[in-house]
């Protein structure tokens, strides 16, 4: 029974929020500041943490600290629990609007044409919540990334993760004039051996693009070419240049197309296939942020693609 009163006796919520405070600021006497504490109580604090848990949390030196493995297991489950409480208190507050921080993760294109133009809105509807976004096509674990919500494109795989889908646009190859004038632009999906194919060099080496065969049926054409790009944006800029033939969702490049920078090619052989677009988030089971949720409403509320 004694062992169980002092147990009780621990605020766990306030341990949580002081390591996390370490954590995220990456240093004790930042974190006292944040939390009005000397650096010596927060120091004493994580050293009881650290003992009652029987693990080592963190790795300290003289100029740097770091989290160790359990250190990091234990910052994300800490990062939950203390969203939760916040969530709960603030669904009891009658009036109490969504903040903290919110960490996006997107997919270059969808950024620079979707996310970021409909971002300023949402800060003056949302003044209280920070907005940590990152545009990248680097594909993130939410975890480890501690990362709140992800634009995704493509099949999702199977995962702990919750998906609401955004729309979905047609995938179309395309080329600039200057390249078409220096090397033609290819009949039939089998010419494509003899042009460039640009690539993305974070996805797998057996992607393919597919078309129709002209007789009823399907070709894969693997993209071989001289340049292989870490994400959309830069693949276009290439491509414009005339570096070669790119495959891109409709709406990144249709203004180019409208323009006259780019030209559809191939396309009586386009068997109009579709790119997803996902937002995903950390569940099921676990209650959503309130920061998280009214991005999610918002990003389906603003998001216009093809199949929305």
């Amino acid at each position: 029974m004694d062992s169980i009163m002092a147990r009780q006796d621990i605020n766990r919520a306030f341990e949580m929020a002081v390591f996390a405070a370490v954590v995220e600021t990456g240093a004790f006497s930042a974190a006292a500041r944040r939390l009005a504490l000397t650096p010596s109580a927060v120091s004493k604090l994580i050293n009881r943490l650290e003992a009652r848990l029987g693990a080592r949390l963190l790795q300290r030196s003289t100029r740097q600290l770091h989290t160790t493995p359990e250190g990091d297991a234990f910052f994300i489950q800490c990062k939950r629990i203390l969203d939760d409480i916040e969530s709960a208190e603030r669904e009891a507050s009658q009036g109490a609007a969504p903040r903290g921080r919110l960490r996006i993760n997107c997919f270059v294109p969808f950024g620079v044409r979707h996310l970021l133009p409909i971002l300023p809105e949402f800060a003056q509807r949302y003044p209280d919540i920070v907005l940590d976004v990152v545009v990248s096509d680097a594909i993130v674990d939410l975890l480890e990334d501690r990362t709140d919500i992800a634009i995704r494109t493509g099949k999702l795989k199977e995962s702990n993760l919750v998906a609401r889908k955004l729309g979905e646009d047609a995938l179309v190859v395309v080329a600039s004039p200057a390249y078409a004038a220096r090397h033609g632009l290819p009949r039939t999906p089998q010419e494509l051996s003899r042009h460039n194919l640009l690539a993305f060099n974070f996805r797998c080496q057996n992607e393919t693009w597919p078309f129709l065969d002209g007789a009823g049926g399907s070709i894969q054409v693997a993209p071989q070419g001289n340049t292989c790009v870490s994400d959309g944006e830069s693949m276009r800029q290439l491509v414009l240049a005339g570096m070669g033939l790119g495959r891109f969702s409709r709406q990144h490049v249709l203004r180019d197309i409208e323009r006259g920078d780019l030209i559809p090619v191939l396309q009586d052989y386009n068997p109009g296939d579709k790119e997803l677009v996902h937002a995903v988030f950390v569940g099921p089971g676990l209650q959503v942020p309130a920061r998280v949720r009214v991005m999610l409403d918002y990003l389906l509320e603003k998001v216009q693609l093809g199949g929305a």
